[in-house]
């Protein structure tokens, strides 16, 4: 099996505003020379984590979505990111995961954000979805997501990678810096985790601290505070070494 080559895009955004948010993307995703099979973006990456559903929601045939799966075939690269998407008279803090050859793929995040009334504006998704990449199987998570490991949990190893995109305040980043490695050594799988960085329309400051964990809990890259376009090279050897060499899957409840 290849190894996998994922790049984060760790930025600030926009507050609120979309056509600004595309551009910035736009610049960052040509901006990448190195070799890579997928590029994560944060949560909501097109306005900010913002409660403001009516006016800023997107449906699936608009024009977000659109940029999302050209961006992809233009790459001729996987592109995953969440924004606020409007269907059947309601509201989703959904990720996309485009592929470049049109095929879109959906998550809705499940956990959502009560002290900030997200369940009040958002519909909870109830779903996990596994992407295919390469040979990899990959799980994607939204942020709150990431404090739920029963939600999380890697039965029989059913996934290789689990992705968190997120919009996480600095004021709680030593919870991000915890659960990021224990969700890696618990399901002995790769972790990534995206987020952004800088001050939202709500004043709340983001740090980043975008990881990449490897399945003994390892930190294989971390950035604070600054933007950063990183490629981490995850190993499929090493992964499947350290479930042979250390099968405490087997004896999950």
């Amino acid at each position: 099996m290849q190894d996998l080559k994922v790049t984060l895009i760790q930025t600030s955004l926009f507050w609120e505003n979309i056509e600004s948010n595309l551009c910035l993307f736009d610049e960052k995703i040509d901006s990448i020379r190195d070799e890579t099979d997928l590029i994560v973006l944060p949560e909501m990456f097109t306005t900010g984590f913002s409660m403001n559903a009516e006016k800023l929601s997107q449906e699936m045939d608009g024009k977000a979505v659109g940029w999302l799966r050209e961006k992809s075939h233009s790459r001729q690269t996987d592109i995953t990111g969440s924004m606020i998407i409007s269907e059947n008279g309601k509201y989703f803090n959904r990720l996309l995961w485009a592929k470049p050859d049109g095929t879109l793929f959906h998550y809705d995040k499940r956990h959502l954000f009560r002290m900030t009334g997200e369940e009040k504006v958002y519909s909870a998704g109830d779903r996990n979805i596994t992407v295919e990449l390469k040979g990899w199987r990959i799980r994607p998570f939204i942020c709150y997501d990431l404090r739920f490991p029963c939600w999380t949990r890697n039965i029989n190893n059913s996934y290789d990678v689990a992705i968190f995109i997120a919009n996480w305040p600095e004021k709680r980043t030593s919870h991000w810096k915890t659960l990021l490695p224990a969700r890696a050594i618990e399901n002995q799988c790769y972790v990534i985790g995206l987020n952004r960085v800088g001050d939202d329309g709500n004043g709340y400051y983001h740090s980043g601290d975008s990881s990449v964990i490897d399945p003994a809990g390892i930190i294989i890259f971390r950035k604070q505070d600054e933007e950063s376009v990183f490629t981490a090279s995850l190993s499929y050897t090493a992964l499947q070494e350290y479930r042979k060499s250390f099968p405490a899957w087997m004896d999950a409840d």
